[in-house]
């Protein structure tokens, strides 16, 4: 009923920048915090940014004043803006939103399929 489609991923050089983008779509009632995770190889996933809809952001110490999460309430759709890039920042990115679509009551936590941000060295 909820699909989240991430774009913007890709190969890009260390110091690089790179903007991430995932739109929700279907039956969207509401949508409450959306935000970003990330995995790479042999490791668990790991939340990178996340907003709620009063705008409010967390970030994870490892990527504070270099990435920046934003949201268009209209557009169903968050951002991340990546800068000053790493090679450890390689890994697959997965959006997420809590997501009351219509006819519920209630919020399920709905996912992406993931997109791949290469940093090379």
């Amino acid at each position: 009923q909820v699909q989240l489609v991430e774009s913007g991923g890709g190969l890009v050089q260390a110091g690089g920048s790179l903007r991430l983008s995932c739109a929700a779509s279907g039956r969207i009632f509401s949508i409450n915090a959306m935000g970003w995770y990330r995995q790479a190889p042999g490791k668990q996933r790991e939340l990178v940014a996340s907003i709620t809809n009063a705008d409010n952001t967390n970030y994870a110490d490892a990527v504070k004043g270099r990435f920046a999460i934003s949201r268009d309430t209209a557009k169903n759709t968050v951002y991340l803006q990546m800068s000053s890039l790493k090679p450890e920042d390689t890994a697959v990115y997965y959006c997420n939103a809590d997501v009351r679509y219509s006819g519920s009551w209630t919020h399920f936590r709905y996912w992406g399929q993931g997109t791949q941000v290469t940093v090379s060295s």
